[in-house]
């Protein structure tokens, strides 16, 4: 059976079930899932992340973070990332951080990762550094910490609710001639969503796990450390943004579940509510922020050494995390550090 066929008998029995219901069972189921059953980066997956579009990503996180660790005297110290893909991220971070003093020494690797195949290739990818998995952020150490998550709270599963002329209506997954197809529930109160004051037909979407998310690392931090979460967003939620990509196109949510990643853009207004104790920076977009960081300066120094295909595929690299027309103004990224503590290089009040 696949998870289409699975998913349709759950709602012919038990009725329509979320979008968040549908999106955690195409992306965890045990057996079915997208996240459990294979890798999905890069040319040979479903999608590209920034760590695996250039190492200069992660070299100027790294050094970022680092900073951070200096600018409060330094000392033990857990290294933690969400979501950490291959591991490549990590390993990038560790890279550009041995020359810090006492920065290697100082700190513990931990990674936040649901997924045994996933699991397997960070292992290999960081076996050298003898990282700690966790199945959640609830089971990261109490602190201090220094944490990334790219491209992480955009898989957290989402609701949908649609504004009606009585109040809101969520948006269901139903059965529709034996295939998978959206449906609008009855109206509920959300009050939650008191706030959106919009017009009749708009869709409002929210995260539930988002803010225990965050206030997990928020609780963390302020203890001591940073934490950078970059994702692609907006400050407040527009409209109907679940999307799914296979072999690197957009294919329709509903479509051979289990087979496609899901994803909807972050509300960085509900990140910034869930801070506290914690403080929290501007939102930066991605771009800015990497070119403050010095990323051009890096990107020429490793264009020297290149020439050919190689030195246009460095340079389109370069192009695609930092340029407003590509992933520079889309993802953003916001800081949380103690509350008095300096925020990182690169991020604003």
């Amino acid at each position: 059976m696949n998870l289409a066929d699975a998913l349709i008998a759950r709602i012919e029995t038990t009725g329509p079930m979320t979008v968040a219901d549908y999106m955690t069972e195409a992306l965890l189921h045990p057996t079915l899932g997208y996240y459990t059953t294979r890798d999905p980066f890069g040319a040979a997956g479903d999608f590209t992340t920034a760590p695996e579009i250039s190492q200069m990503f992660g070299e100027m996180l790294g050094l970022c973070l680092a900073q951070a660790w200096l600018d409060q005297g330094g000392g033990p110290v857990a290294l933690a990332e969400l979501g950490p893909g291959r591991g490549t991220l990590m390993a990038d971070i560790l890279r550009a951080t041995r020359s810090v003093p006492d920065f290697a020494a100082a700190v513990s690797i931990h990674l936040v990762e649901a997924s045994p195949t996933l699991r397997a290739v960070q292992a290999d990818t960081l076996i050298a550094y003898n990282p700690t998995w966790h199945d959640s952020v609830d089971d990261l150490p109490e602190g201090p910490i220094l944490l990334v998550a790219n491209e992480f709270l955009d898989a957290l599963p989402i609701r949908q609710f649609v504004r009606a002329a009585a109040g809101w209506r969520e948006r269901l997954v139903t059965v529709r001639d034996n295939a998978l197809a959206f449906a609008l529930g009855p109206v509920v109160p959300v009050p939650e969503l008191d706030h959106h004051d919009v017009p009749e037909g708009t869709l409002v979407e929210r995260c539930p796990a988002l803010p225990h998310v965050v206030s997990a690392v928020a609780e963390r931090v302020a203890r001591g450390g940073a934490a950078i979460l970059v994702d692609y967003g907006h400050w407040r939620s527009r409209g109907d943004t679940l999307q799914a990509l296979r072999d690197h196109a957009p294919v329709p949510p509903l479509d051979a579940p289990g087979t496609a990643d899901l994803t909807a853009h972050v509300d960085f207004e509900a990140v910034a509510r869930a801070a506290p104790p914690a403080r929290a920076s501007a939102v930066t977009p991605q771009g800015v922020l990497l070119e403050r960081l010095g990323i051009t300066a890096r990107a020429q120094a490793l264009a020297r050494k290149l020439e050919g295909a190689a030195l246009d595929a460095h340079v389109a690299a370069h192009r695609r995390l930092t340029h407003p027309a590509e992933m520079g103004d889309l993802f953003k990224a916001i800081a949380l550090v103690p509350a008095g503590a300096a925020l990182p290089p690169g991020f604003d009040e």
